[in-house]
């Protein structure tokens, strides 16, 4: 019979969609195996026929990693009914690539894009999240201790969240610049952490995944990662789900 494997890791593999995505096509029925509709929890093998709503799960691409400095006004969902400008827009690459994780339309900074379904599940899985680095600049009460504040913000639309690592990269003539690194990636968290202290955001970058850095790249230029960078963000996403 050979190797077998759980049917959303050979989805996610093939990069078709996440294995958290995958997990939703089979709950919903359709996904099937030689014929017969799958269940959470089937396994395959090389042998086995996959199709997904009826058409064969294609083969397994060559897997490929970039890092893009988002720019505003790009959304980073896989489907916009509002017809505005996607990240995916940005990659003039054979590989159809998708983002991992999610920047608001009007943020910026480091996005990783790749077609490696399992790397994706491992980064954005909740036990595994990496510490995500953001710059932002705040607008508001100078005399405040905007560090102390921003540290202290411990609930977001009714979830609790884990403590921020904060501090203070300027002052300016609006407010500050702070450095926020979160391992949580709620909607649009670090924007309502500063206005539950007060403060309005004047521009939000994400500078680092991991130990993974945005560097110089330019707005809405992207390159591939290396082996190295790849390696590591592996060995820091861990193991994941198995």
């Amino acid at each position: 019979m050979g190797n077998t494997e759980k049917l959303q890791k050979i989805i996610a593999a093939a990069g078709v969609c996440s294995r958290r995505k995958a997990e939703e096509l089979i709950s919903e029925g359709r996904v099937a195996v030689n014929g017969i509709t799958a269940a959470i929890g089937d396994k395959a093998g090389d042998l086995d026929e996959i199709t997904i709503d009826g058409r064969p799960l294609p083969k397994k691409s060559e897997n490929v990693y970039f890092m893009l400095n988002k720019p505003k006004g790009y959304v980073t969902t896989a489907a916009d009914e509002k017809g505005r400008k996607n990240v995916t827009e940005l990659i003039n690459e054979p590989e159809r690539v998708y983002p991992v994780g999610r920047l608001d339309m009007y943020s910026e900074g480091l996005l990783i894009m790749t077609n490696d379904g399992e790397l994706t599940y491992k980064l954005t899985h909740p036990r595994h999240e990496l510490y995500k680095e953001y710059l932002v600049g705040m607008m508001g009460d100078k005399s405040k201790d905007a560090v102390r504040l921003m540290e202290n913000v411990r609930e977001i639309d009714g979830y609790k969240i884990a403590k921020p690592i904060v501090r203070k990269v300027s002052e300016t003539d609006y407010g500050f610049v702070l450095s926020v690194k979160i391992r949580e990636g709620r909607n649009r968290q670090i924007r309502k952490m500063c206005e539950s202290c007060g403060y309005k955001v004047i521009f939000l970058k994400r500078v680092a995944v991991g130990s993974l850095k945005l560097g110089e790249l330019k707005a809405g230029q992207y390159r591939a990662l290396t082996q190295a960078e790849v390696d590591m963000l592996m060995k820091e996403a861990g193991n994941g789900e198995k």
